[in-house]
C-alpha cells in the first residue's frame, strides 16, 4: 500500500482523466483502502482485435501504472471472448466477431506490449482472459445476465441510437458486448474501471449489474482519445498517424517531432511521465518555445520505450540527417539478388515500405532519392550492375546502401 495521503494519490490519478463517474467515487474508495489497508482492485479489460498498440493505446495502460506505483492491484484483462462478440462502440455497422485462434494471438502480442508501460511484477500485475469465466457460462447464465438490462437502456447508446434512426442493423449479440465486459468486474468484483471516453457506457453497464448481484458497484474512470500526429483524428494505425509502442527510436523521435505545436502540451500530459508538478512549467514552455519543447517531449517519449542512450542517439540522428542532411554513419546496406529490379520492388526488398502499393505512394509523394535526386518515376527499372551502389532514401529517416548483387 502507497504511504501517500488520499489528497496525494487523487492528485496523481486526476492527471488527465476526462471524468470520474461518481464524481466522488474515487475519493471514497481510496478512504476505504486506506482505512482498512486493502488495495483497490484497478481493472482495464483490453480488445485483442488487432495486435498493435500505440501511443495513443498507453494513455490508458500509464493510468493504470499510476495505480500500480501506488500500491494497488491491477487487472489486465486480455478480452479474448469479448473479442469474439465485437465492441460495438463508435462502430456504424456490425463488426465482423475474431475467431479464438486469432483473439489468442493478438492477446500474446498485446501483454508483450502492454508490459512495457505497465510493470509486469506478478506482485503488481495479474493478466486474466475473460473467456476463463465467460466460456463456462451456460445459456440460462446468459438470461439472468441480460434480464439485468433493459433494451430502452440499451439503446441509450449513442452508437445503437445513430444505427437505429439511420437504419443500420444492429445484430442482438452486440447488446451482449456491454453485458459481457460488465460481468468481468462482477467475476472480479472491481473497485475501479479504467477506459477510453468511447467506453464510458460499457464501464456504466459494469456498474449496473454489480449493483444488480448486491456488490458495490465499481468506480468509472475515463480517459481522453489521444489525437494522432496529424493533430485533427483520433491515433490509429488505419490512419497513418500513430506511433507504435515498438516504433525504432530514430522513427518514433522524428514522428513525435511532425505533431501540430497545439498538441505540444497535451501530449506530454497525457502520453509522458512528465512529474505531474512539472505541469504547468510545460504548459508555457509549449506555448512559448515550441520548437525546443517538441524535441524534450520527443526525448522523453522515446527515453520511456527505449532507454537514455536510444533517446540521445535518435536526438543525434535526426540533427545529423533532417537539419544537416547528412548521411547517418550507421547506414545499413542491402544487395539485392537480382542485377535488374524495379523500382518499387527495390523500395519494399529493401524493408522501407510494405507494399509496392506503399512504396509507389511514397515516391508519388516525392519521398524517396537515389543519392539525394529525387525520384518520381514509379515505373523505373534500375540495371544494379552499372547505378549500385547508391544510398536510397524514403522520407526524411529512413536509408539503404544498395550494393550491386556479389558484392561482399
Amino acid at each position: 500500500m502507497s504511504s501517500l495521503s488520499v489528497a496525494d494519490q487523487l492528485a496523481q490519478l486526476r492527471r488527465g482523466v476526462a471524468e470520474i463517474l461518481p464524481a466522488d467515487g474515487l475519493e471514497a474508495k481510496l478512504k476505504k483502502s486506506v482505512a482498512t489497508g486493502r488495495p483497490l482492485t484497478v481493472k482495464l479489460g483490453c480488445d485483442p482485435s488487432r495486435p498493435d498498440l500505440h501511443v495513443g493505446h498507453a494513455v490508458v495502460l500509464r493510468k493504470l501504472r499510476q495505480f500500480q506505483d501506488l500500491g494497488h492491484r491491477a487487472i489486465l484483462i486480455v478480452g479474448d471472448f469479448t473479442a469474439m462478440i465485437g465492441d460495438p462502440s463508435g462502430k456504424s455497422k456490425t463488426r465482423p466477431p475474431l475467431s479464438a485462434e486469432e483473439t489468442r494471438a493478438n492477446g500474446r502480442t498485446y501483454i508483450d506490449q502492454a508490459t512495457k508501460v505497465l510493470d509486469p511484477d506478478p506482485e503488481k500485475l495479474t493478466i486474466v482472459h475473460n473467456s476463463d469465466w465467460l466460456g463456462p457460462m451456460s445459456f440460462a447464465d446468459v438470461i439472468r445476465l441480460a434480464s439485468h438490462y433493459t433494451v430502452a437502456r440499451m439503446l441509450e447508446r449513442d452508437e445503437f441510437q445513430n444505427r437505429f434512426r439511420a437504419g443500420e442493423p444492429i445484430a442482438v449479440h452486440e447488446f451482449l458486448y456491454p453485458l459481457a465486459q460488465g460481468q468481468d468486474s462482477v467475476h472480479l468484483e472491481a473497485d475501479v474501471e479504467l477506459g477510453g471516453t468511447d467506453q464510458t457506457f460499457n464501464l456504466l453497464v459494469g456498474r449496473a449489474l454489480m449493483e444488480a448481484v448486491g456488490q458495490e458497484p465499481q468506480v468509472c474512470l475515463t480517459l481522453p482519445i489521444l489525437e494522432g500526429t496529424d493533430g485533427v483524428q483520433k491515433m490509429s494505425k488505419s490512419l497513418d498517424n500513430y506511433i507504435a509502442l515498438t516504433e525504432p527510436p530514430q522513427e518514433m523521435y522524428g514522428k513525435t517531432l511532425s505533431i501540430p505545436d497545439a498538441l505540444i502540451y497535451r501530449w506530454a500530459e497525457l502520453a509522458t511521465d512528465i512529474p505531474t508538478d512539472e505541469l504547468p512549467r510545460w504548459k508555457t514552455y509549449a506555448a512559448e518555445d515550441p520548437r525546443n519543447a517538441k524535441h524534450d517531449l520527443a526525448f522523453r517519449l522515446v527515453e520511456m520505450y527505449h532507454g537514455t542512450e536510444a533517446a540521445q542517439g535518435a536526438r543525434t540522428h535526426f540533427e545529423q540527417t533532417v537539419i544537416r542532411g547528412e548521411l547517418p554513419e550507421d547506414v545499413p546496406e542491402f544487395t539485392p539478388a537480382e542485377a535488374r529490379v524495379g523500382f518499387l520492388d527495390l523500395i519494399r526488398q529493401a524493408g522501407l515500405a510494405p507494399s509496392n502499393g506503399e512504396a509507389r505512394r511514397l515516391v508519388q509523394q516525392g519521398a524517396v532519392q537515389l543519392d539525394g535526386v529525387r525520384v518520381d518515376d514509379a515505373a523505373r527499372v534500375l540495371d544494379l550492375a552499372a547505378e549500385a551502389p547508391f544510398v536510397l532514401k524514403v522520407g526524411k529517416r529512413r536509408f539503404v546502401r544498395v550494393l550491386p548483387p556479389g558484392a561482399a
